[in-house]
């Protein structure tokens, strides 16, 4: 079973809420390709309005003593194999607290087993690190993928699969971006309401993505 996001996180939560001088610095490392990079419309970058910012605005207006760094290692385009070969290199050099890792997206276009390797590496990694991680499901993308039938949708819901079960047996943390979009759907919205292209997610959408985050984060003093 994946972790429980009431307890997963509270030892970092009582960290964050440590005063100077009993505080010290807290790195996050938000890991992945195009989405937590920020990317938008025509190759715009726009990190502001991206979940990695959002969540440490929003961390801290929930820890106004912490001091946490947000730093995000991903590279658009890239997938998990590209991803986790500078893993090491990139993301755990920080010495992070807490690592995200967002590449379903991009991993519908390599082989299931491949994908699969690279998590794995990147979670046994971070566990061997002391780090917590968070895996993320995808955010959607025109509908063609979650709400159409297709070879494309049928690929993209393998690798969903994938990192749920990865979840569960490493016990980690899931932020499942995909099932919250699916309820949105249920409610009556469309994939153009979150949407900057036909891919790339705008502020609402990664509003609702830093909200799952915030979700690990025990609010109670």
């Amino acid at each position: 079973m994946s972790a429980d996001p009431e307890t997963y996180l509270l030892p970092l939560a009582d960290e964050l809420r440590r005063v100077w001088p009993d505080n010290r610095t807290v790195n996050i490392v938000c890991h992945g390709h195009s989405i937590p990079a920020g990317y938008t419309a025509n190759h715009m970058v726009r990190p502001f309005d991206a979940y990695p910012h959002q969540l440490h605005r929003a961390l801290n207006e929930r820890y106004p003593c912490a001091v946490v760094n947000v730093i995000v290692t991903a590279i658009g385009g890239e997938n998990s194999a590209s991803g986790s070969r500078r893993f090491e290199r990139d993301a755990l050099c920080h010495r992070p607290r807490l690592v995200t890792i967002d590449y379903a997206g991009n991993d519908r276009f390599i082989r299931y087993d491949e994908a699969a390797e690279a998590w794995r590496h990147m979670i046994e990694a971070s566990l061997k690190a002391g780090t917590k991680v968070i895996l993320m499901t995808p955010s959607p993308d025109c509908g063609q993928l979650y709400y159409n039938p297709g070879e494309l949708r049928t690929q993209l819901f393998d690798i969903v699969r994938m990192i749920r079960s990865l979840a569960d047996e490493y016990e980690v943390g899931l932020a499942d971006v995909a099932a919250a979009f699916e309820r949105l759907m249920a409610a009556g919205h469309v994939p153009a309401d979150y949407l900057t292209n036909y891919v790339h997610p705008n502020r609402a959408a990664h509003k609702v993505i830093a909200q799952l985050l915030m979700r690990w984060f025990p609010f109670n003093m």
